[in-house]
């Protein structure tokens, strides 16, 4: 009995601790009339909310109103009284695929 409470105690504790595939650190760039402008993302999955933030050489912005529904997500990010609604898939453990109004941008996993 002892050892079926310790394998229950295994398998719930690695459920409750397993890390979403999206969690980490993601980058991407986007050509503008200006040049290439690069962007990284960090995302962190907790249940079906996505929280995060975007960064760019003008600075960081969090997350708003960050979804997960499986391989699919979403999210907002707003600066000064602008807000881009983001819809985003998980391709594989190294590739998401972001799209919204500007176009679709490919992301990939930044490696620790």
């Amino acid at each position: 009995m002892k050892l079926f409470f310790t394998l229950l105690l295994m398998v719930v504790g690695s459920a409750v601790f397993a890390q979403n595939a999206l969690d980490g650190n993601w980058k991407g760039s986007r050509e503008t009339p200006n040049g290439v402008f690069e962007l990284e993302y960090t995302f962190k999955v907790e249940g079906n909310v996505l929280q995060g933030a975007l960064k760019t050489q003008f600075g960081e912005t969090k997350l708003e109103n960050g979804k997960v529904d499986g391989k699919k997500f979403s999210f907002s990010i707003s600066f000064n009284d602008f807000t881009i609604e983001n819809t985003g898939e998980l391709i594989n453990e190294n590739e998401i695929v972001i799209k919204n109004e500007r176009g679709e941008m490919k992301l990939t996993r930044v490696k620790p």
